[in-house]
Parts: C-alpha cells; structure tokens; sequence
C-alpha cells in the first residue's frame, strides 16, 4: 500500500536557495521505496515537503537517511515554535487516491 510523509519546515532568512540545492542534491537511489519527492513553498519561507513511498515499511526503512539528509538542512531551519523544533513530520498509508 503507498504511505506517504509530509514534513513542515521553516527556512532561516535568505537560505531558501541552498535548502532547495540540499534536496536536489538528495539521491532517491538510497532510499529503496520512494517513488516521488515534492517541495511545495507554502509561502514565505514555509515549505512542506512531501514523500511517496511503495509501503509504509519502506519509508520506515528509510528513515536513517532521511535523518542524514535532515542533519545537513538543520542549520538552515527555524524552530516552529511551540515545542515542535525545526521539522512537523507527518506519515501514513494512503486512504484514498484520485486522479483526473
């Protein structure tokens, strides 16, 4: 079943263009499972990143080097607020899909 993660981050002030390098420079190689990636600029310097996988194991497995890849963008994140620190993760099976 496709899973997919959704991560909010917030960009430091005119570090926009080096955090999108960061994520283009990512290899999907080392992640066996993925099938898409999207940056969506939300506005501002806020950005969801969104991540299509074959199954949630997948994604679960990739998680140390989705954890490699978040060390390298730390410095150029913001703290959300509220306890949340620089990323708002979120991951799940997909429940429904449609295309046009």
């Amino acid at each position: 079943m496709t899973a997919m993660n959704v991560v909010h981050m917030r960009v430091k002030p005119g570090k926009e263009e080096e955090f999108l390098k960061i994520h283009q420079e990512m290899s999907m190689e080392t992640m066996q499972g993925s099938r898409n990636f999207w940056a969506v600029n939300t506005g501002g310097r806020s950005y969801i990143i969104v991540g299509e996988w074959d199954s949630h194991d997948a994604m679960a497995n990739a998680r140390p080097t989705m954890i490699q890849n978040l060390d390298r963008l730390r410095p150029l994140l913001e703290d959300l607020g509220g306890g949340r620190g620089v990323t708002e993760p979120w991951s799940g099976d997909v429940a429904l899909h449609r295309v046009r």
